[in-house]
């Protein structure tokens, strides 16, 4: 039986059930690190400010070093009758040291050191999804790079609309990461706050210095409310939102490979490693990763929701349920963190079917917003233009031919603006290259967008 840092309260034994139902163990032994980083900083602030003698500060820094190696090396396995990580290390550390670890707990709580268990926990991770991200856009630019020549079909409620640079499309993603990034970085600075110190809910009596420890921490700031502190989980809830984007984006570009992948669309082919067969279809190559990524995505908003559902109704200050805030977290934390690397990974491998893409764009509807913006040049309405090149394409559809096939007699009978100059307007490369507006699919423009992308992703 292990000694919970409650139990002079209480008489008895906690029962068998209501204990496997409270303990936090299993899970939050993820934190130990934090805690153990955490509790130096504390230790070192005790005996800074006299609270604790120098002696029990050198014995308690020492002890939890050794516990860190442990952490740090794979060697550290909890005890599962330790009620949470806080317990277990507690205990650890007074085998290691004796006396003096009862000494540790002075001039703080299970409140505040949990919280800033997470907030540790969150700052680490948030900097590696940055990272993560970081790598799947320069994965995409590099990839954008090697296809500025490729021409595709553009598509709005998933039919053909205008054709644009693949590597266009490509940077589109790279937007989106972007985004992603930025949220995560404001994260991070709402998140960048020391709680330690605020104990239970009022502060402390003591003498203590929090400042000191949110600069051994490397903290940006500390808490200025003690009730917030440890009542606060928005950070978590923000994360989890900031999660539940990035992972709906990598959902939406998975759902993009995975048409283009089909037989019906053939544009492109992924690496076998990161596709399966069928188990009765010799010929099937099924792209299941991003069937899978695209499928766990899923899961992130899921668990932002029972965050936000647990926190909704929670009066300050702490309150047990705030205990199941880790499962969703975590949870959430690593799949992304799985998921990042396989996106990287899989645009690195994929080939381009320049033939098939050929075909189809191999359609001269693809141009009728530059035949109607030829009109405009002339000086026609937007409205009548659109009328005009409409009732052309029905015509040329009702017919079976191109607009190609029209002579100038023929054109001038649907505007007496239409000179044969038009017809160059009918070419893949014309009607990416006549595009002039920032940020659009002009092959000059794009090229710039790719370099100014490679430099500020280095």
């Amino acid at each position: 039986m292990t000694k919970r840092l409650w139990g002079s309260r209480f008489t008895g034994k906690l029962s068998d059930l209501a204990e496997k139902f409270t303990y936090s163990i299993d899970y939050d032994s993820k934190l130990a690190l934090y805690d153990c980083l955490g509790s130096i900083a504390h230790a070192q602030m005790l005996g800074k400010q006299g609270i604790i003698p120098k002696k029990d500060v050198a014995a308690l820094v020492r002890g939890l070093k050794q516990l860190v190696k442990q952490i740090e090396s794979g060697k550290y396995k909890y005890n599962p009758r330790c009620e949470d990580v806080h317990t277990d290390i507690q205990e650890k550390l007074k085998k290691l040291i004796g006396a003096p670890a009862d000494k540790l707990h002075t001039a703080r709580s299970r409140n505040d050191q949990v919280t800033l268990d997470v907030k540790m926990y969150c700052l680490d991770h948030i900097d590696n999804i940055i990272t993560l991200t970081r790598d799947l856009q320069k994965a995409i630019v590099a990839f954008a790079g090697k296809n500025t020549d490729v021409i595709i079909p553009a598509y709005t409620h998933l039919q053909s609309a205008q054709l644009v640079l693949m590597s266009h499309h490509m940077l589109a993603y790279v937007e989106m990461l972007e985004r992603d990034k930025g949220r995560l970085y404001g994260c991070h600075k709402r998140t960048n706050i020391n709680p330690l110190g605020s104990c239970a809910l009022s502060g402390s009596s003591l003498p203590t210095d929090r400042n000191y420890v949110t600069r051994q921490l490397g903290f940006g700031s500390t808490a200025q409310n003690s009730m917030d502190a440890v009542a606060d989980r928005d950070f978590i809830i923000e994360l989890l939102s900031d999660i539940s984007i990035l992972g709906m984006h990598l959902s939406r570009m998975c759902e993009d490979l995975i048409l283009w992948v089909t037989s019906e669309f053939d544009f492109i082919c992924i690496n076998d490693a990161f596709c399966t067969g069928s188990s009765i279809m010799p010929h099937k190559k099924n792209p299941d990763v991003l069937e899978l990524i695209r499928g766990t995505a899923s899961k992130f908003p899921g668990r932002l929701m029972e965050l936000l559902v647990l926190m909704k109704s929670l009066p300050l200050t702490y309150n047990r349920d705030m205990q199941m805030d880790k499962p969703a977290l975590f949870d959430c934390v690593e799949t992304i963190e799985d998921m990042l690397p396989l996106m990287t990974e899989l645009f690195g491998g994929i080939k381009v079917n320049k033939k098939k893409i050929a075909k189809a764009i191999d359609s001269q509807y693809f141009y009728s917003v530059d035949i109607l913006e030829y009109l405009v040049k002339k000086g026609v309405s937007y409205r009548e233009a659109h009328d005009t090149v409409g009732v052309m394409v029905k015509q040329c559809l009702d017919r079976g031919i191109k607009i190609s096939d029209l002579s100038l007699s023929e054109l001038k009978k649907y505007s007496k603006l239409f000179e044969t100059d038009v017809k160059k307007l009918l070419k893949p490369e014309v009607s990416v290259k006549i595009k002039r507006s920032v940020g659009s699919t002009n092959p000059a423009m794009v090229k710039k967008q790719i370099e100014t992308w490679k430099k500020k992703l280095k």
